[in-house]
C-alpha cells in the first residue's frame, strides 16, 4: 500500500491537487487506514494512467470519465473471458470440441 505523500513524489508529473480532484470525482478510490489514504498496486497504476491521459496525450478533463469506465467495462469482460476459458478448458474434450463448434456459428 501506498501513501498519498509517497504517491505524489513517486510519479513527477502529479500534481495534489489533481489528485485529490480525481479521489473526490470517484476516478480512483483508495482506502482509508488509520485515518489516511491508502493506493494499492491497482490504485497506483489507475493513477499512473490517469497523468498519462491528461498530462501526456491532455485529454480534457471532462472525457476521463467515460474513458475511465470503458477500460472498467473491458477489464471486466476480459477478467470474464478468462474465467468462462479456465471453465471450458475443465471440461472433457467432447464438450469444449461442443463449444468451439457453437462458436464457430
Amino acid at each position: 500500500m501506498t501513501g498519498i505523500e509517497e504517491l505524489v513524489e513517486g510519479i513527477e508529473a502529479l500534481q495534489r491537487r489533481d489528485l485529490e480532484a480525481w479521489i473526490a470525482e470517484e476516478l480512483v478510490a483508495p482506502r482509508e487506514e488509520a485515518g489516511a489514504l491508502v493506493f494499492s498496486e491497482m490504485d497506483c497504476a489507475r493513477v499512473r494512467l490517469i497523468c498519462t491521459l491528461r498530462y501526456e496525450l491532455e485529454i480534457e478533463a471532462g472525457a476521463l470519465p467515460v474513458i475511465l469506465s470503458l477500460l472498467d467495462q473491458l477489464y471486466d469482460t476480459r477478467q470474464q473471458l478468462m474465467a468462462l476459458t479456465a471453465a471450458v478448458a475443465r471440461q472433457d474434450e467432447a464438450v469444449r470440441e461442443a463449444v468451439i463448434e457453437a462458436m464457430r456459428e
